[in-house]
């Protein structure tokens, strides 16, 4: 009998790996859909008693500032990754799909209930206020299940995506991220990437309106490839805001005039949390710039990522988004944890409030930017109009960085620096 060459033997234990390995959180992933089930739920009971069960308007915000943040901190991280033999199989698996697939139709079925609760001439307004948030603040994770949904090349999954968009009103979403952000991420010109100094409220406008800029520009320039002009049913744009309007128009008119204010509201809600989490996701980070011009191919070093089991589970794993970055197309269930990415204080819900508190903020996360820089002030990603005073504060913190990690070196030694390449993105025009 010949004997088996070490490869071969690799092969065969890496198989017997991918047969016997499990995913222990598989139906753990279940809390991703179940969201806007506990939503539709707590509206249930409100609507059957609003007197007694007033808290219940507020569910939203009491998950995603409170329940959700306060079991990140009980439960912990998990930074197990599934065994490399085992991503082909993971990705297989139709299971995960139809998770991510199930959010929709209960989103809907929420939504349309807090539109009917919120437009009762009997609501108080205080209650009207909670719905609002209730709701929004599920249609924001919603944007997360689009995000995933976005991702994938088949046409299904991409109305989807725009499906889940559509009660925020934020279907350009899925145009401009997927071809807009994954190509400029950490860089200065990528609206949706938030620099050093620079507050949430600051970024708020500049990414709500160049990511919409962007979205317009990457559409017209795909359609002028094909020949066509900006109005037509081929346009992703146009078809997004149909459905919205759709949307919106149908629900205004089963329950009135006054579900005009809690639609506007709970679609501004809900794409600001989008946006939150996007200022989280690269604060400060920048891709450097090899000989040649060019950026330097996106790393795990430019992405804030966390480990925090519980948001993981609600938002597919979005925390890992170094490696989304890395490879977009991947399915949520087989992204990795790399040691050497950025990682937050906290989960990304955990975050939500610094974020809104710019000294807040600020005292959290500037020094861990610097830190992961080595003091090195001109490698960060910084508000422009805040450079010379940024420069100033941080001066001491920098030089003092930069000198304990020079002592850290062998002698001579020195970093090489990362290899320029283009960053990986889907292109545009492989989309029909």
């Amino acid at each position: 009998m010949n004997a088996q060459t070490p490869e071969a033997l690799l092969k065969q234990a890496n198989d017997a790996d991918a047969a016997n390995w499990q995913d222990p959180k598989r139906y753990m992933w279940l809390l991703g859909p179940a969201l806007p089930v506990i939503g539709l739920a707590a509206l249930s009971a409100y609507a059957v008693a609003p007197k007694k069960l007033r808290a219940l308007a507020w569910t939203g915000p009491a998950l995603i500032h409170g329940i959700i943040p306060a079991l990140d901190r009980l439960i912990g991280e998990d930074k197990s990754n599934p065994p490399a033999s085992a991503v082909q199989g993971l990705e297989n698996d139709k299971y995960y799909g139809r998770i991510v697939k199930a959010f929709i139709p209960s989103q809907y079925a929420m939504t349309f209930l807090g539109a009917w609760l919120a437009s009762r001439k009997n609501t108080p307004m205080a209650d009207r206020v909670g719905l609002t948030l209730t709701v929004g603040a599920i249609n924001g994770i919603g944007i997360n299940t689009a995000h995933e949904l976005g991702h994938k090349h088949d046409r299904a999954s991409r109305l989807l995506a725009m499906a889940a968009l559509a009660p925020t009103g934020y279907t350009h979403f899925a145009v401009e991220h997927n071809f807009g952000h994954h190509k400029r991420v950490a860089t200065p010109e990528d609206p949706a990437s938030s620099r050093l100094g620079e507050s949430f409220w600051k970024f708020l406008p500049r990414t709500v309106i160049g990511g919409f800029k962007s979205a317009v520009k990457i559409e017209t320039e795909r359609l002028e490839r094909k020949g066509k002009g900006f109005w037509t049913t081929e346009n992703e744009l146009l078809q997004g805001w149909a459905m919205s309007a759709a949307f919106f128009g149908v629900t205004t008119a089963i329950c009135g005039r006054r579900a005009i204010p809690f639609l506007a509201g709970q679609a501004a809600y809900g794409a600001s949390l989008l946006e939150v989490i996007n200022y989280v996701e690269h604060y400060g980070l920048k891709r450097q710039k090899g000989d040649d011009g060019k950026y330097v191919r996106t790393q795990p070093e430019h992405s804030w990522n966390s480990n925090h089991i519980v948001t993981n589970l609600f938002l597919y794993q979005l925390q890992r988004h170094s490696d989304h970055h890395a490879h977009p197309s991947r399915s949520f269930q087989a992204l990795r944890h790399f040691e050497k990415a950025p990682q937050l204080p906290g989960g990304y819900a955990s975050m939500l409030l610094p974020a809104y508190f710019p000294s807040w903020w600020y005292k959290v996360m500037d020094e861990r930017v610097i830190t992961h820089y080595k003091g090195d002030l001109e490698k960060i990603n910084m508000d422009p109009e805040r450079r010379a005073e940024l420069l100033a504060q941080y001066d001491e913190l920098a030089r003092r960085l930069a000198a304990e990690h020079a002592q850290a070196l062998p002698d001579g030694q020195v970093e090489a620096p990362a290899p320029a390449d283009k960053p990986k993105a889907r292109s545009r025009k492989s989309v029909a």
